[in-house]
């Protein structure tokens, strides 16, 4: 007998953006989750005076959501600790990139 899974997929970008329920799914997450990546400056909202309920993320939010999962999971890090690893993860990819820009490396 043949096993089978189903897979729901959902297309993010700037006509479709996630949910905060949605983000917070698709990381294995609660929406509490989300909003304290977004006090922590992890993911982006353009207004934090409206209702989790009505936020709304990028394919560049679920990417960097889904990086501080993985840094709480495999390292026990809190969030305050993952943004801070994020941004200078991000700041070395953004300086090698100049480097490299400039024929050093």
């Amino acid at each position: 007998m043949a096993n089978f899974s189903s897979v729901t997929t959902t297309a993010i970008g700037v006509s479709h953006p996630l949910a905060a329920n949605e983000l917070a799914h698709a990381c294995g997450a609660d929406t509490a989750w989300v909003v304290q990546l977004v006090e922590v400056g992890i993911v982006q909202v353009t207004t934090t005076d409206a209702p989790p309920e009505r936020w709304e993320f990028s394919s560049t939010d679920l990417q960097h959501a889904l990086e501080a999962r993985r840094l709480e999971r495999d390292f026990g890090v809190n969030l305050d600790a993952a943004a801070l690893i994020l941004d200078l993860q991000h700041e070395v990819r953004r300086l090698k990139a100049v480097l490299q820009a400039h024929g050093v490396g």
